[in-house]
């Protein structure tokens, strides 16, 4: 068992690590929550894997309801949010009961985003499937839906009442979101752990890393913790946590989320802007290599084959473009991050024919 703890004050919750700890899920659920129902939002991916066995395990102290939506990054939308109002509404939650996430990053935007908003705010609990969730989105109370001009465009920060961590349900995800994962796991060994970066470069391969795997979970969720408690509302240092960002959700939002996952578009966005960055003296000359390396060896792309002016417009809409100015993500080498005010004059300043 390995247990964080997210300390923000009267936001403050834990974040529990281990292997099949949701067949104890209504233990860790009661330490925080007091009431009498749980509404379980979930996709048609996972829950066929893990929720009825959820649900089981949580009605023996809870009233359980649940509802299944569809797999797929177009389900964060509002067009999914009355659904899950009119699922709660139905069931008769109240502002004493608990929302649950079980999935990916999707339903956990979604899903908190719905819970954020519910009766102006109601308890919610996330209970992250993917390795990104786990490593990442999961983390932090950011929760969002998508619009048609961009990725997470509307959203809040609300944090969970409790994070559970079970890596045993990794086993079933296929090798693509697996790599999917990968690319927020090398992002953090980027920004923060260089001692991160080369244990995974000495593994090389997922499979290589299952032994290690709580233990590397363990490891991002603590650099995404200490970064929260000192930046919980993204104006400074958790901006770090957008490394390789900027550039993966233009490229996400290019192909209307249907051709790169996020963690294929993060791997992209890191190779290319310390490419860019290099190029302009902003990082050391190699730095780019050695990240193009590490992606290639856990299966995961640099390039999208786009040229870069076909994202300026998207790139101009991003949260991190303040008064004119865009805050980009760079390394001075890998484990040491920065960020750099700039403007999309960045990307544009004799590279707008470049392809990425």
């Amino acid at each position: 068992m390995m247990k964080l703890y997210v300390n923000l004050g009267k936001n403050s919750y834990p974040i529990y690590i281990e292997n099949g700890l949701l067949s104890n899920a209504c233990r860790y659920v009661a330490e925080v929550f007091t009431g009498n129902k749980i509404m379980i939002v979930s996709d048609d991916n996972v829950y066929p894997l893990y929720g009825e066995n959820l649900k089981s395990v949580l009605s023996g102290q809870y009233e359980c309801h649940s509802l299944i939506l569809p797999h797929g990054e177009s389900t964060k939308s509002f067009e999914s949010l009355p659904a899950i109002y009119s699922a709660m509404l139905k069931a008769r939650l109240s502002r004493s009961d608990l929302l649950l996430a079980l999935g990916g990053g999707v339903i956990g935007d979604l899903a908190g985003f719905a819970a954020a908003s519910y009766l102006r705010g109601i308890k919610f609990v996330q209970v992250p499937t993917s390795l990104l969730a786990q490593v990442d989105s999961s983390v932090g109370g950011k929760v969002a839906v998508d619009l048609p001009q961009g990725k997470n465009l509307v959203g809040a920060f609300y944090q969970p009442s409790l994070v559970l961590i079970d890596p045993l349900v990794l086993y079933t995800l296929p090798e693509r979101f697996i790599n999917d994962g990968m690319g927020e796991v090398i992002k953090y060994g980027c920004i923060k752990d260089p001692d991160l970066f080369a244990e995974l470069e000495a593994h090389q391969s997922f499979d290589a890393l299952k032994t290690k795997l709580p233990a590397v979970i363990q490891r991002c969720v603590d650099i995404k913790r200490i970064v929260v408690e000192e930046d919980q509302f993204d104006t400074g240092e958790r901006m770090l946590l957008n490394f390789g960002h900027t550039l993966a959700h233009t490229i996400e939002q290019y192909y209307h989320y249907e051709r790169e996952s996020h963690g294929e578009a993060v791997a992209i966005g890191m190779y290319q802007i310390t490419r860019l960055a290099e190029e302009k003296g902003l990082t050391p000359a190699g730095t780019a290599e050695h990240i193009r390396r590490i992606l290639v060896s856990y299966g995961l792309p640099f390039s999208c084959g786009l040229p870069l002016k076909d994202l300026i417009k998207a790139i101009t809409l991003d949260k991190k473009n303040m008064d004119g100015s865009l805050n980009v993500v760079l390394l001075h080498d890998i484990g040491d991050s920065y960020i750099y005010p700039t403007s999309s004059s960045f990307f544009t300043e004799n590279n707008g024919g470049t392809m990425i």
